[in-house]
């Protein structure tokens, strides 16, 4: 490898120079040396003040154990928890009522509600599929999944199948647009946007719906209106992750995922891939054309950062040390964004010309004020007027979701969503109150009362922001892919709530979702919640500890299993193949999806139970080796896959699993990222 780059006091590696200098920064017309300097001066400013945030979340969390330690053996006082939680700053005061500023956003953030979706960056297939999922076809929706009741058929197109389909399809227009079938004779329809020979162009809540009429269509032709399918604007936005999905442990890594960032603001990324023996080549959807009417053909792109925790040594600082990774997608995520703000890209992202980034794993308001000042260091460094990078905070830790209004009034003029990802919340709940005593089980954690607090709480000092027709007010996600029945029946709760957009794990799943937004007008129901009550803080401190530990041994061992089990069917995938986020069989065999935050849920939850005698080490290593065996079944088919449970000593990925366990109390509020990446680093090492 050639001597890396270096500008004054970091070194970058040369994958990551290159890249910079030869594919992003001529065509911006950005000098190098004048770049770097700009870079160096932002990680002298912004690395220590990363290390010492990172140290107060480490100082706050060894005061928490020692109060845990100090009250064993007493009952539990809210109120002296809450005094002693703000005696110590992990409690801040309420700012004054106030309003976000944020201005210049696009209207699929600001003004219309509908689903979300996250997607893999290292996956360019999976990135165009999400950028394309702005429009999807109901009837293909309806068809190939059981969001009718019944699985799918395999093989030819059965007749009867489609006819239900149709029928389900109508009874939808029939309920979001009532008297719909006047327009497709000639007729007027205040929901009609535009017509065509071929199409009806409907808009309802804000969404559009296109129905395609074709006499000549295998559907049509049997149709008495000749509609061919229904169209539904699907996904108005889609997360780019840097982040929870991916595995990105150097700079390799960290440049295929910016060249893919690259190609979306570009709108030249293609992916090449096998279907039915031919190779097919996927691009980016260009706008949509109906009538006199031209819509977006894409998903307004959101790219996620990550958090302020993990290094990467892509950059070095003087020490030698790796640089801080946060700071660094900040910036690269950022310039890359360039392509799009001044027009050099095929297809226009944001046309309100703001780039949009979500920041996970934010503890609390002072880490979202370091987030609004690097932002502003980034903008200066690039040109850009103040707040053109927009902020969507994750509200996942569990000090920012009990000091919410403050942290959201530290990016107060740039943030455009909050959004609850209580996967994390519950990882890091159980870690912060780690000492405190066991844990209910995994399954019973949903019925908690401080999630229920959580979730309402986002949405009440959301709105009490002024957020309502300005920024998002986000929920999370539905993990079963394949359970389309199941979700439309339960994730019509989220925009019940007044939340204005909500994770989905797939463009199908958005256009089946989508369907929640025809039946909710959130805008109205956010109305309707304006001036409710916030649920008392002292909800969401409570902590969700087991009343009692008699649990039978079968309990125990069936909660070891589904824990141990879970943990291995994620770790050997990102370990030994690098993949961040996949469909993985639970011990059921059913499909979810999985990042790092079910992760550390499972790996914090077995370390609590250990350090409070519920089970012992030994029952822990033997569950572990139990399902390696499972989970090597399970992966029989996929010829990438290494066994671990014929040598589980052997195997890197047993080992990254045991460690997460083993050595969870001693993880940085219970992440999983340092050893995961410690050990996805011996893998590629050994090549």
């Amino acid at each position: 490898m050639n001597a890396p780059a270096t500008a004054a006091t970091i070194a970058v590696d040369p994958v990551l120079s290159r890249f910079i200098e030869e594919e992003v920064l001529p065509d911006l017309s950005i000098e190098p040396g004048e770049f770097w300097s700009g870079v160096e001066r932002i990680f002298s400013a912004f690395a220590p003040r990363n290390a010492a945030l990172l140290a107060k979340r480490d100082e706050l969390q060894a005061q928490i154990d020692g109060w845990h330690r100090d009250q064993r053996g007493k009952p539990h006082d809210p109120a002296a928890y809450e005094n002693f939680l703000r005696e110590i700053g992990y409690l801040v005061d309420e700012p004054a009522p106030f309003t976000i500023g944020t201005g210049n956003l696009d209207p699929e953030i600001a003004t219309l509600a509908g689903p979300q979706l996250v997607v893999p960056i290292l996956n360019a297939r999976f990135l165009l599929n999400a950028a394309n999922a702005r429009w999807g076809s109901l009837y293909d929706a309806l068809y190939g999944t059981d969001a009718m009741g019944s699985a799918p058929p395999s093989g030819s197109y059965e007749k009867a199948r489609g006819a239900e389909v149709v029928a389900t399809a109508r009874g939808f227009l029939d309920g979001a647009i009532p008297g719909w079938q006047k327009a497709l004779v000639g007729g007027d329809h205040p929901a009609i946007v535009a017509r065509s020979d071929s199409a009806v162009l409907f808009r309802h809540n804000g969404l559009h719906i296109e129905v395609l009429i074709d006499a000549s269509h295998l559907i049509g032709q049997d149709d008495p209106d000749h509609i061919a399918d229904i169209v539904l604007e699907s996904a108005l936005s889609t997360i780019c992750d840097l982040e929870d999905s991916v595995a990105a442990v150097d700079a390799e890594d960290k440049v295929a995922a910016y060249r893919n960032w690259l190609g979306l603001m570009r709108g030249d990324l293609t992916a090449s891939f096998d279907k039915g023996g031919r190779t097919l080549e996927r691009t980016m959807n260009p706008d949509r054309q109906v009538g006199e009417i031209t819509l977006p053909g894409r998903s307004l792109l959101l790219v996620r950062n990550v958090g302020h925790l993990m290094t990467n040594p892509a950059v070095r600082l003087a020490d030698g040390g790796e640089a801080p990774e946060g700071i660094l997608d900040a910036i690269v995520t950022s310039l890359i964004a360039l392509y799009d703000l001044r027009g050099l890209g095929r297809h226009r992202n944001s046309r309100a010309g703001s780039i949009y980034i979500v920041k996970p794993k934010m503890h609390g308001p002072e880490e979202a004020a370091f987030t609004n000042d690097l932002f502003d260091t980034v903008e200066d460094l690039l040109g850009l007027e103040r707040n053109t990078i927009k902020v969507g905070v994750m509200d996942e830790e569990r000090r920012t979701s009990a000091n919410l209004a403050a942290t959201i009034h530290a990016v107060r003029d740039r943030i455009f969503f909050i959004n609850t990802g209580f996967l994390d919340r519950t990882g890091d709940e159980m870690h912060t109150s780690m000492q405190g005593g066991p844990m209910v089980r995994k399954a019973a954690m949903k019925e908690s009362a401080w999630i229920k607090a959580y979730e309402a709480r986002n949405v009440a000092i959301g709105l009490a922001c002024g957020f309502s027709g300005k920024a998002q007010i986000g929920k999370g996600m539905w993990a079963a892919p394949d359970r389309m029945a199941d979700m439309l029946e339960q994730k019509i709760g989220h925009p019940k709530t007044g939340a204005n957009t909500a994770w989905v794990p797939s463009p199908t799943a958005a256009t089946l979702h989508a369907m929640h937004y025809h039946q909710v007008d959130v805008f109205e129901r956010q109305e309707e919640l304006a001036g409710s009550a916030t649920p008392p803080l002292r909800d969401l401190l409570t902590i969700p500890l087991a009343a009692g530990t008699n649990w039978s041994e079968e309990e125990i061992a069936e909660e070891l299993d589904n824990n141990c089990q879970g943990i291995l069917g994620y770790v050997v995938r990102w370990i030994d193949q690098g993949v961040g986020c996949s469909k993985v069989p639970d011990i059921h065999d059913v499909g979810l999806m999985e990042d790092r935050a079910t992760l550390r849920i499972s790996s914090q939850h077995l370390a609590n139970w250990l350090l409070h005698g519920v089970s012992t080490a030994e029952q822990i290593e033997q569950s572990l080796r139990r399902m390696a065996a499972k989970v090597d079944a399970q992966n029989a088919g996929d010829p990438l896959y290494r066994p671990m449970a014929p040598d589980p000593e052997a195997s890197l990925a047993f080992q990254a699993a045991r460690a997460l366990v083993f050595e969870g109390l001693e993880q940085p509020n219970g992440y999983t990222e340092p050893l995961l990446h410690a050990y996805r680093r011996r893998v590629k090492e050994r090549g």
